[in-house]
């Protein structure tokens, strides 16, 4: 028989987390747990939520559904993306169900799918919106090779400057939809300047179809999409406008869509992001998994965290690495899911 549970964790994070139309310094998500071993996190976006009630109601109707079969094979992650339920929550019981087939069977997570093993993973590390001069601060002293820094407010002129005088360290820019047309065309061209060649979301989704003319004579600069393109047939229906996507497993329910996504992607010779919300090594597993399907990583969730909640994925500054012993998944650290779950 199977046990099927749910827990809500707070984490704390490291400093308050900050992007143009959000901010969190506990972030709130929900555990998905089969047998009191393999695990999947929900985590909502900061951005564009939604709340974790409603996150956890969706939660239990698909804990409800699963626990009426009565076995678990591969077919039971195509039949949970098939779930009318939030895309958050069927990506949690997706990748708990991946990381059960993974230790039932004693194959990696990527094996179970037929993947490539997630090696060369280099991810950038994220500085969220504050003063200028504290953002210029840390972008200077960061440890990290790759920066990516949060945009979208009416200071972000101050921070161009700053640029020259990085001599060591890649830089890409998310701007999450916060600029208009106008400001994106300015502020695409001083950054190019600047030698920054990734932005993410320059304008709302609304005006992707403008992003060709934003971006004008700056070839060099590859335009991102994340925010409004969820799932494949969002992403056929910008493609045209678009660079590259950034795929997140709970924008697109699961690594099952998210392989169909970055599939299309490379077809449609456009780059492929893997990114995160503010989540623990449990939330990011199944972007690790299929990382051989993409060209640029934004995965540094856990290191936002004061704590992780689990062991099985080792960060060395920018270079993300798996344990041998991730069968089966990250395996929760017990004593520290004792100060951080919710009564």
């Amino acid at each position: 028989m199977l046990q099927l549970d749910s827990v809500r964790v707070s984490l704390p994070l490291k400093q308050k987390f900050v992007v143009s139309k959000g901010e969190a310094e506990v972030k709130t998500n929900v555990l998905t747990v089969l047998n009191n071993r393999y695990s999947g996190e929900a985590s909502g976006s900061v951005h564009y939520g939604p709340p974790v009630n409603e996150i956890e109601k969706d939660i239990q109707k698909g804990l409800k559904k699963l626990s009426k079969l009565k076995k678990i094979e591969l077919d039971t992650l195509a039949e949970i993306s098939s779930y009318k339920i939030h895309p958050i929550a069927r990506s949690a019981l997706v990748a708990m169900v991946l990381n059960y087939l993974s230790g039932e069977t004693r194959r990696y997570p990527w094996e179970v799918l037929s993947l490539g093993s997630p090696v060369g993973i280099r991810s950038s590390f994220t500085i969220s919106i504050d003063r200028p001069l504290e953002m210029i601060d840390a972008l200077s002293k960061s440890e990290y090779p790759i920066v990516k820094v949060k945009m979208g407010n009416e200071e972000d002129i101050m921070i161009l400057d700053a640029l020259d005088n990085i001599k060591d360290k890649e830089i890409r820019v998310d701007v999450n939809g916060a600029w208009s047309c106008a400001k994106a065309e300015e502020m695409i061209c001083h950054l190019s300047r600047k030698g920054v060649t990734v932005i993410e979301q320059p304008t709302d989704i609304e005006y992707i179809r403008e992003w060709p003319h934003l971006k004008g004579k700056c070839s060099e600069v590859t335009l991102v999409a994340d925010e409004g393109v969820n799932s494949l047939d969002d992403y056929r229906q910008n493609s045209e406008y678009m660079d590259g996507v950034n795929i997140k497993m709970e924008k697109c329910g699961g690594i099952l869509e998210g392989v169909k996504i970055a599939d299309q992607a490379h077809e449609d010779d456009k780059k492929v992001m893997l990114g995160c919300m503010v989540e623990s090594s449990i939330g990011i597993a199944q972007s690790v998994y299929m990382s051989s399907k993409a060209d640029l990583y934004d995965l540094d969730g856990p290191l936002l965290l004061e704590d992780d909640i689990a062991d099985g994925i080792r960060y060395d500054r920018e270079s993300i690495e798996v344990d041998r012993e991730i069968i089966g998944g990250p395996k929760l650290k017990r004593d520290v899911m004792e100060r951080y779950a919710a009564e």
